[in-house]
């Protein structure tokens, strides 16, 4: 383990070939031993540098009456107030590009990323060079706790651009030693060349979307290619999506190609992004602490849940210098757990993976429903197509959900109407009033990226009242 902060990474360092931890102390450590002899002392020293380089946070941390002194305990870190997208936003639009929270010169920033800006704003992060090589090391130790080695080959089908996954996953690759394929995705005909290039590259790990793998699996059955004989994918592991914590969905995608299926990330806010991945053992999600610091707590009274509760997720750098993120309000919705996992690491997971965002969730009818919920109904029942839709709308002041979702070329037209049953019911089983579509196999549109599963036209029956 390293000592100092930030932590300087010994880069030529590898573990054995067979060893089963990047760095076994560590990752085995009793949690209470490591919360005190690392997580409270990278805090503490994240603090200090924040309250010192970052404007953001003096004024914030004023305001509210905290100083980095006053922190001697994890318990003490909760009276630390939130940081949240909007005030982020909000600082950078006031201070552009980077906000006020750029601990680092200019001069120093190697790289800039940042969110598309699909919901606002667009969010800049700028990372410095130290920032970069810690990200790789972290991201390397995950990959290699679910079992990527230097003698593979991994094939990342994301977009190579602002998107911090592809970047995360290409950095982390490197630093393993492994050799990296970085094809990308989201150029129009790359995802048939992606189908010659995997047959004569061979590649054996596979990074993207749970979208993109199942279109790239769909695309290539249409082409007489079994992903499962055909392909060499051991490992797929994913972010940007809630899919590969969905069980049916995992399920599917490992059926299909006949790899193990990894849930990883959280958010672009807090790279290293991986710092939330399941080992080989795939029993949800490790909380790797001692690099970002994770809690679940109450959405509505904000106080930390004990370990087998449900909540949001906030997330704390460990050992970052450029834009560091301090009790990160993520949105994300979760169940935590700190019951021995069979791979020996001591960390909390989350068994479900993250199945919900704040900003996900849509109310139906009172009842708060996740958009994951009935992608594992959906993708459970055999006879459906990987591509679905949820339409909400809204007809004198009632709203109606509407879930479209394909069948599968194999399906003959007189079990159609049975298969409509049979998820209507499987929903309504799950406590959710629905009007099932059918769709014709290739009907919806495809992703190369993030699929957008949920339409809400509910906005529309508003401005049509508002106009009567």
């Amino acid at each position: 383990m390293e000592k100092g902060w930030p932590p300087l990474y010994d880069q030529s360092y590898l573990p054995a070939h067979n060893a089963h931890y990047w760095q076994e102390e560590a990752e085995t450590m009793d949690p209470e031993k490591r919360e005190q002899e690392i997580i409270l002392p990278k805090l503490q020293a994240q603090l200090q540098y924040a309250y010192q380089k970052s404007t953001f946070y003096k004024k914030k941390w004023d305001k509210a009456g905290i100083h980095p002194d006053d922190i001697r305990s994890l318990q003490d870190f909760e009276q630390v107030p939130f940081v949240t997208k909007e005030e982020i936003r909000k600082d950078q639009l006031e201070n552009p590009p980077f906000g006020t929270n750029l601990c680092v010169s200019r001069k120093d920033v190697a790289r800039v990323h940042g969110t598309s800006g699909t919901t606002g704003k667009p969010t800049a992060f700028g990372i410095s060079k130290g920032d970069m090589a810690r990200i790789a090391e972290a991201h390397a130790r995950c990959m290699w706790g679910f079992g990527v080695r230097q003698d593979d080959i991994v094939f990342i089908g994301s977009f190579f651009s602002l998107y911090w996954g592809s970047w995360g996953a290409l950095a982390g690759a490197e630093r393993l030693g492994a050799t990296a394929f970085p094809f990308g995705a989201g150029v129009p005909g790359q995802t048939e060349r992606a189908l010659d290039w995997i047959k004569e590259i061979k590649p054996t790990v596979f990074y993207g979307t749970p979208s993109y793998s199942l279109y790239l699996a769909e695309k290539a059955i249409t082409k007489g290619i079994d992903p499962r004989k055909d392909f060499t994918f051991r490992i797929l592991f994913f972010s940007g999506e809630p899919g590969a914590g969905v069980p049916s969905t995992k399920k599917r995608i490992e059926e299909i190609y006949g790899g193990i299926c990894i849930d990883s990330g959280s958010t672009a806010e807090m790279s290293p992004w991986m710092s939330n991945c399941e080992c080989a053992h795939r029993q949800g999600m490790h909380l790797w602490q001692d690099v970002v610091y994770a809690e679940l707590v109450e959405p509505n009274t904000k106080k930390r849940l004990p370990y087998g509760s449900e909540g949001a997720t906030v997330y704390t750098h460990l050992e970052r210098t450029s834009q560091p993120m301090i009790r990160f309000w993520s949105g994300d919705i979760s169940l935590w757990v700190n019951d021995p996992c069979p791979c020996g690491r001591t960390f909390p997971r989350l068994p479900k993976g993250i199945y919900g965002r704040a900003d996900d969730m849509f109310v139906v009818r009172g009842e708060n429903v996740y958009p994951s919920a009935i992608e594992d109904v959906i993708r459970g029942i055999r006879g459906f197509g990987d591509e679905f839709r949820i339409i909400i709308t809204r007809e004198r002041t009632m709203d109606e959900l509407i879930v479209e979702a394909e069948y599968t070329p194999d399906v003959e037209e007189s079990l159609v109407p049975g298969l409509k049953s049979r998820l209507e019911a499987e929903l309504k089983a799950k406590g959710l009033r629905t009007t099932v579509q059918m769709m014709e196999p290739g009907t919806l549109e495809r992703t190369e990226f993030k699929a957008k599963r949920v339409i809400d036209k509910r906005g529309l029956y508003e401005e049509m009242t508002q106009r009567e």
